[in-house]
């Protein structure tokens, strides 16, 4: 007899135990909001141009470089006159949509004058959400009414929500946004 009490004693400890354990399972989805740039591609990219351009008849003589800088995040444009670097600029647009890379990650400044009357041109690439970025993100996340919550972490946002389906909401909402940089989802739990 004693041992059938334990027995079901112990039973009974095991199912409370469980049935926390679902409890904490239960816990918010959550998902994080990023713009992140993949050199790969963005290299793979700039190696299809360069190569397109020196192709290209009407572009032969211009000697244009391309040359990526992945740790100022710069791309660096240098062309014999302006129908040149508007070409270039064109082929480097394409490469990249076609690569799957987004074109509002490119910053372009304003060409400059360089040796021997060519041009040159940056191009930066724009990584990360900056902090008014994200301010308007989540801003309009809250402007949703759904109950989920967005903190902003260094260059990126993180939506928790204990619905999946709200969380797919803002997912939808954050992509039909008119924004002026790429955004991605990752990290969807």
């Amino acid at each position: 007899m004693i041992n059938g009490d334990c027995s079901s004693n112990q039973n009974s400890y095991l199912f409370i135990f469980e049935s926390k354990i679902g409890e904490k399972m239960a816990k918010d989805s959550s998902f994080d909001i990023v713009s992140e740039i993949d050199f790969q591609e963005v290299d793979n990219a700039l190696n299809q141009a360069v190569k397109e351009i020196h192709q290209r008849y009407d572009l032969k003589d211009s000697a244009t470089e391309l040359e990526l800088n992945k740790k100022d995040k710069l791309i660096n444009i240098n062309t014999k006159d302006d129908y040149s670097r508007k070409q270039s600029i064109d082929i480097l647009q394409t490469r990249f949509i076609k690569r799957g890379l987004s074109i509002k990650v490119m910053k372009m400044d304003e060409p400059e004058p360089a040796a021997n009357g060519r041009l040159k041109q940056k191009i930066s690439l724009q990584s990360g959400i900056s902090k008014d970025n994200a301010k308007k993100i989540t801003k309009m996340i809250k402007e949703l009414g759904l109950k989920v919550n967005s903190q902003i972490m260094d260059e990126k946002i993180r939506v928790q929500g204990a619905k999946k389906d709200e969380l797919q909401v803002v997912i939808q909402k954050v992509k039909e946004a008119d924004l002026d940089f790429p955004v991605q989802f990752v990290n969807y739990q």
